[in-house]
């Protein structure tokens, strides 16, 4: 289960972007590495592995099954059950609308 701990501010890496409050994934601006952590409102979200600069961070937790929701829209489901701080791409995410990389 995941538990939000609170981390003194000095060790925040804050460098996201929430495109919409019906987001449950905001975009890093830049790389994160496992242990990062974030500010997101009134909570706080350690990265728990490394995730490219502009990708998709969860920032709650969304289960298997549940849309994926950006720009407040959802943009696919999940795969697997996906914790808060975990990267969000085609590894744990089904598209609901085209990919380039399938036929």
């Amino acid at each position: 289960m995941y538990e939000e701990k609170l981390i003194p501010e000095q060790n925040l890496k804050d460098s996201v972007l929430l495109l919409n409050k019906k987001d449950n994934v905001v975009n890093a601006l830049k790389q994160k590495k496992k242990g990062d952590r974030i500010r997101f409102v009134d909570r706080i979200i350690e990265i728990l592995q490394e995730i490219p600069a502009g990708h998709k961070i969860a920032i709650s937790e969304i289960k298997r099954g549940d849309p994926v929701i950006k720009y407040g829209e959802s943009i696919g489901v999940a795969v697997e059950d996906i914790m808060p701080g975990e990267w969000v791409h085609i590894h744990n995410l089904e598209s609901t609308r085209a990919r380039g990389d399938k036929k």
